[in-house]
């Protein structure tokens, strides 16, 4: 199992964590990490332009596409890549994903290394890769009520950015960015953004 190199594209957001599972990772004889995106837009340039055949995939990772998207777009683009994203917490914006098992896995951050290394093996080699608790979750996860703009301009609002820096990082107008602000606020049952983020982060919306 060793023999065959495994070519990875580390796609994670902190520099300490990204540099910590890069030397973890480098440790394996069958292991090289080839690209290190770190937004969400950034992975797919990556995958084509080094062509790694399996992609470690941050959840959280920021960028002004979903994660959605971007698992949607490798798997529609590249048939044989695999994807194992690593998750703090679950989110019914997963569950969406779950539907492309075994090309997609999914493993906490409370995994052991040796855990992530197996997980990474497992699914090059075309086996379903799911934690258990990750399961349990998928499975009692209610459905989500925010699209993916309004999710995406929602966590935009988490450290309190203005209107018009979220606009510009996503690439809307002030007026459109109000609208979906609303919208959020309105179906989390919110009085405000900051009460719509936390109200949406405990359901498991974002």
């Amino acid at each position: 199992m060793g023999s065959t190199l495994i070519e990875i594209a580390l796609a994670q957001r902190a520099v300490l964590w990204r540099e910590g599972l890069a030397a973890l990772l480098g440790r394996e004889r069958d292991f090289r990490v080839v690209a290190r995106p770190t937004r969400l837009e950034d992975v797919w340039p990556a995958v084509r332009r080094h062509r790694p055949g399996v992609v470690l995939m941050d959840a959280e990772l920021p960028g002004a596409l979903t994660l959605n998207t971007v698992c949607a777009q490798l798997c529609e683009r590249r048939p044989d890549i695999k994807v194992l994203i690593l998750v703090e917490r679950w989110a019914t914006v997963l569950k969406a994903l779950t539907r492309l098992a075994p090309q997609i896995g999914f493993l906490t951050v409370e995994v052991s290394p040796a855990q992530l290394v197996d997980g990474l093996r497992r699914i090059v080699a075309g086996e379903p890769v799911l934690d258990l608790d990750l399961a349990m979750a998928a499975l009692s996860a209610g459905d989500n009520p925010l699209t993916d703009r309004e999710r995406e301009v929602l966590l935009k609002s988490v450290d309190g950015a203005p209107t018009k820096v979220i606009a510009a990082e996503l690439f809307l107008s002030d007026g459109t960015v109000r609208n979906y602000l609303s919208r959020a606020i309105a179906k989390t049952g919110a009085h405000s953004r900051i009460e719509a983020v936390r109200i949406a982060r405990e359901e498991g919306w974002i």
